[in-house]
């Protein structure tokens, strides 16, 4: 629920959309970018629309070797995303007992319940914690949306994390993979 509330609410109170804080990501250097890198991927895991793969470009300069600042940002990225998850599966948990939540996602023009019920509830059923963080290594699907219905359908907190952080590693990866070279330029 607050991945889709959240957003429009603080659009609505003006701060418009969350482009600033991904061009922070971009920009951040040193190690206080690590904390920056931390800060988004918590909050992409629970309230940010969007992709978590901006991380990747973050320039850091930390006098690392690329394979050592990739490393390190993944790292940080994965236990933040890994941190974020476990409010979300709090929410998510919560949101099982909620008749109005249900009904509202299933209105929501995303439509979470249905995609959660055809997609991930055979993901879960068949693969489990495992299906999950399959499904949050695919490049460029906001995590936000598989985070929230996975989270309505499992039960264990720390299973719950170590799949996003896994998935999140993963995704990162592939996208290095995918992109080669460009990334590591940056």
């Amino acid at each position: 629920m607050y991945s889709v509330v959240a957003p429009a609410l603080l659009e609505g109170l003006g701060l418009g959309s969350f482009e600033w804080l991904e061009h922070l990501v971009e920009t951040a250097t040193g190690w206080v970018g690590l904390g920056i890198i931390f800060v988004y991927s918590f909050l992409i895991a629970f309230a940010l629309p969007g992709v978590s793969e901006v991380v990747l470009v973050a320039p850091l300069d930390l006098g690392l070797t690329q394979v050592e600042r990739l490393s390190i940002i993944i790292l940080v990225s994965a236990v933040g995303k890994a941190a974020g998850s476990i409010l979300a599966f709090h929410i998510g948990q919560e949101a099982k007992e909620s008749g109005p939540i249900i009904s509202y996602l299933r209105r929501s023009r995303f439509d979470i319940i249905e995609w959660s019920e055809n997609k991930t509830v055979e993901l879960a059923k068949k693969w489990g914690y495992l299906g999950m963080a399959v499904a949050l290594s695919v490049p460029f699907f906001p995590d936000t949306v598989s985070i929230y219905a996975f989270a309505v359908l499992e039960e264990d907190y720390f299973k719950f994390a170590l799949a996003t952080f896994a998935g999140s590693v993963g995704r990162l990866l592939v996208t290095i993979f995918l992109v080669g070279s460009t990334v590591v330029a940056f």
